[in-house]
C-alpha cells in the first residue's frame, strides 16, 4: 500500500475527477490539523456554504511542481495556489486507489446527489469539551508523574508520530514526535496536542467554538477517517484535511519526483501506520493482505456493528432523517428559521401553511363530472408541485413542509397523521420516493392558539429542537447570498443578506441584542427582526425606523455604537492620525472597521494593513465585511494572505 497525493490537474485542471463537480475543491479541516499548525480560514469560508465552525477550509498540498521549486496548493477558497515547500502549514488530503483498502472500507454510502463516501482507518480528529479536557489532563498528570492506576483510564497505547517543529523552521528536516493515546474504560481513544503556532497568531478557535492559547495541551478523539470514492477512477481520497504540519520538502529543489520528498516519506513511513490502514507490528508489503485482515477483524470485535460514536447536532439529525425518510418534526420560536432550515436542504420545498388550510386544500377533493356522469378525484395542488419536482429531479431530495401544525384545526393534522402514517393522501395517491416531510410548530407559550400534537402524530416524528445562537446566526448572515445580487462596490446601493451595520452590532454585543424578552407591549429583538430591520435600514438609511421592530432601548444602542467616533477612511488614506488614535475600546474597533468597509479595491490593501494595528480579530471582521461573499474580493485577500505567508506575517 502506497499513500500519495492528488494532481492539481485532478481537482482543477482538464483530469479533474468527476466528483469534484459535485463536492467542490474546498476541503474542510480537522481539529487536529489545526492543532498541529495548519492554516485554517475564518469560520464564514466554510465547505459547501455550511456554517459550523467544523467546516472551516483550510489549504491542502498537492503533488504536484509548481514550476519554480514550490509546489502547487488548493487554498481554503478551493482555488490554484502555490507553496514554497519547506512550511509546515500545508494541509493534507491523501489518496490511493480504492483497492488498496476495499477489505477494510466501511460504512460505504451513495448520497442522494451520487457522492460516494465511506470509511478507512483512524486518527485523532475532533476536540473535547472543556469539562472533559480537564478530566483527562488530571488523568494524564496522575499517570505520568506518579505512577497511580486511575479507573477511569484504561491505558496508553499507540503512538502519533507528527512534526516537533514550528511553521518558521524553514529548511529544517522533519524532526519526529510521537503523541501519546490514551483510551478510558468506555472504549472512546484520545490524543494529547500542543497547539502550533500559525504565524504570529497567539489564539486558536476549533470546531466546538473554544478558544485556546498557543503552547495549551489539547485533547483530541479519535474518529473513523472518511473518504471519497471517484467512480470513474476508483481512486479514494479524505473528505477532510485530516494532518498539517509536515514540510512538504525541507530542501527548495522540488522538480516533481515526489517519491524523494519528505512528504511522500512521512505518508508512507508514519501517517500509513498512524491511519491504522496497516498493523504498525507487520511489515507495509501490500501483498500481506491476510495479516491485515486479521488485525482489521479483531479491530472491529470492539465495535461489532461498525458504529460511528461521534457527537452530532440538530443539523446532522436533520440530514440523517431525511435520507433515512423519517419525517422530522422541527420544535422552536417563531423567530428562530425553521423555515431557513428546510430551505437549506431543499431551496425550493413545497410550504404547506396549515393554519389557513382546508380539508380540501390538503386531501384534495372530489368533483361532478356532468359530461361523463362520474365523479373525478382531483388531488391537492401542493402535492401536484411535489410530484412534477420529484419527476424533473429524480435523484435529488424534495420536502414537503407542513409548516404551523401545532396551530392547525385537529381535523387536519388527522389528515396530517395519514399521510405520514401511509405515505399517501387520502388513500388515493402515494407519495414519490425521493419525497420527504418536514413539519414545523411554535412553542405554546409563543402561541394563544397551538397545542400540543397528540401522542399518535408526535411518536410519527424525529423531533429536532431549534435554538439559533449568535454564532450560526452570523454565519448565515454573511455566507447565504444566493438571492442576492453581487453589485460593484463603487455604487451606492450596495445589497447584503444582512446590513454590515447590524452584522457589526451583534457581532459586538452578541446575544444581549440578538434577542430582548417579549411582553405583547412593545417591540422585542430576534433573529427575524433583525433581518427585517436590515431591509429597512438598506433602504431608507436610518437607523430610527428600526425602533418600531427591535424596541426602544436596543435601537437606541445600535445607533450609539452606529455613531461614535472613529477614525474614518479618509483619515487612514491620508494618514491623519496618532497612536493615540488608536488606543480604542473593543465597541470603538467594531465601528471603525464598520465605517472603513466601504473602501474601494484600489485602496483595500492599505486600510486592511491599517486594521491589522488594532488586531487580528479587528483584521478578520474587516475582510468578512469587505469581502462578503464576493468572489472577486476573496481573491484579492487570498492574495494578501499569501504575500503575509511569504514574509511570515499576520494570517488568518
Amino acid at each position: 500500500m502506497e499513500l500519495t497525493l492528488l494532481e492539481e490537474d485532478q481537482i482543477k485542471g482538464n483530469n479533474r475527477l468527476e466528483i469534484f463537480d459535485k463536492i467542490g475543491t474546498k476541503a474542510a479541516i480537522t481539529d487536529y490539523a489545526i492543532a498541529l499548525g495548519g492554516l485554517v480560514a475564518s469560520n464564514f469560508f466554510t465547505k459547501g456554504g455550511e456554517n459550523q465552525l467544523e467546516c472551516r477550509t483550510g489549504y491542502y498540498w498537492t503533488k504536484t511542481c509548481d514550476g519554480d521549486n514550490d509546489a502547487r496548493v488548493v487554498n481554503y477558497y478551493g482555488n490554484r495556489s502555490r507553496s514554497v515547500v519547506d512550511r509546515r502549514c500545508g494541509g493534507i488530503r491523501v489518496a490511493l486507489p480504492y483497492s488498496e483498502i476495499a477489505s477494510i472500507a466501511s460504512n460505504e454510502v451513495r448520497g442522494p446527489d451520487g457522492v460516494v463516501q465511506l470509511e478507512a482507518g483512524y486518527l485523532p480528529k475532533k476536540i473535547t469539551s472543556k469539562q472533559l479536557q480537564k478530566e483527562l489532563e488530571r488523568i494524564y498528570d496522575r499517570k505520568k508523574r506518579f505512577f497511580q492506576k486511575d479507573t477511569t483510564l484504561k491505558n496508553i497505547s499507540k503512538n502519533y508520530t507528527v512534526d516537533s517543529r514550528n511553521y518558521d523552521e524553514y529548511s529544517e528536516k522533519f524532526d519526529p514526535e510521537q503523541l501519546e493515546e490514551v483510551e478510558l474504560t468506555n472504549g472512546k481513544k484520545y490524543t494529547r496536542v500542543i497547539i502550533k503556532p500559525r504565524f504570529n497568531e497567539k489564539m486558536v478557535t476549533f470546531s466546538d467554538g473554544e478558544i485556546y492559547q498557543v503552547g495549551d495541551a489539547v485533547w483530541i478523539e479519535k474518529c473513523p477517517v472518511t473518504w471519497y470514492r471517484d467512480l470513474k477512477t476508483d481512486t479514494v481520497f479524505n473528505k477532510d484535511i485530516i494532518v498539517s504540519g509536515i514540510p512538504f520538502n525541507h530542501e527548495r529543489n522540488y522538480t516533481g519526483n515526489f517519491s524523494k520528498t519528505d512528504m511522500y516519506k512521512y505518508l508512507n513511513t508514519h501517517l500509513l501506520k498512524d491511519m491504522e490502514l496497516i498493523s504498525p507490528q507487520i511489515s507495509y508489503d501490500s501483498t500481506n493482505t491476510e495479516k491485515i485482515e486479521d488485525s482489521v477483524t479483531k479491530a472491529k470485535k470492539k465495535n461489532p456493528f461498525d458504529f460511528d460514536f461521534s457527537m452530532v447536532d440538530e443539523e446532522d439529525i436533520i440530514r440523517g432523517a431525511l435520507e433515512s425518510d423519517v419525517p422530522i418534526y422541527l420544535h422552536g420560536r417563531s423567530s428562530e428559521g425553521k423555515s431557513s432550515r428546510v430551505k437549506q436542504y431543499d431551496p425550493d420545498c413545497e410550504i404547506v401553511y396549515l393554519v389557513s388550510a382546508s380539508i380540501d386544500s390538503i386531501n384534495g377533493k372530489s368533483v361532478y363530472n356532468q359530461d361523463t356522469g362520474e365523479m373525478i378525484d382531483i388531488p391537492p395542488t401542493w402535492y401536484e408541485r411535489l410530484k412534477q419536482k420529484c419527476e424533473n429531479e429524480p435523484d435529488k431530495l424534495h420536502i414537503v413542509f407542513f409548516d404551523e401544525l401545532a396551530n392547525a384545526d385537529r381535523s387536519i393534522r388527522k389528515s396530517i397523521f395519514n399521510i405520514i402514517l401511509d405515505k399517501e393522501i387520502n388513500g388515493k395517491w402515494k407519495l414519490p420516493s425521493n419525497a420527504r416531510i418536514v413539519g414545523a410548530g411554535n412553542e405554546i407559550e409563543d402561541s394563544s392558539v397551538a397545542e400540543e400534537l397528540p401522542a399518535p402524530l408526535f411518536n410519527r416524528f424525529a423531533h429536532v429542537y431549534i435554538h439559533t445562537s449568535v454564532e450560526s446566526w452570523l454565519s448565515w448572515a454573511i455566507t447565504d447570498k444566493g438571492e442576492y445580487e453581487r453589485l460593484d462596490y463603487k455604487k451606492e446601493e450596495l445589497k447584503y443578506k444582512i446590513h454590515p451595520a447590524i452584522y457589526s452590532f451583534i457581532a459586538y454585543r452578541g446575544e444581549d441584542v440578538l434577542r430582548s424578552k417579549y411582553d405583547g407591549k412593545r417591540p422585542n429583538a430576534d433573529p427575524r427582526k433583525w433581518e427585517l430591520a436590515s431591509k429597512i435600514l438598506e433602504k431608507t438609511n436610518q437607523p430610527e425606523m428600526i425602533r418600531a421592530l427591535v424596541g426602544e432601548e436596543i435601537a437606541s444602542e445600535f445607533i450609539g455604537f452606529c455613531s461614535q467616533e472613529v477614525i474614518t477612511l479618509d483619515d487612514v488614506l491620508n494618514d491623519d492620525y496618532t497612536d493615540y488614535d488608536l488606543e480604542m475600546d473593543m465597541s470603538q474597533k467594531a465601528a471603525t472597521v464598520l465605517a472603513l468597509s466601504n473602501v474601494d479595491m484600489e485602496n483595500m490593501e492599505k486600510v486592511r494593513n491599517f486594521t491589522i494595528k488594532l488586531g487580528p480579530s479587528s483584521c478578520a471582521q474587516f475582510e468578512n465585511l469587505w469581502a462578503h461573499g464576493d468572489a472577486n474580493r476573496l481573491e484579492q485577500i487570498e492574495l494578501l494572505h499569501m504575500k503575509d505567508a511569504e514574509k511570515g506575517g499576520v494570517r488568518r
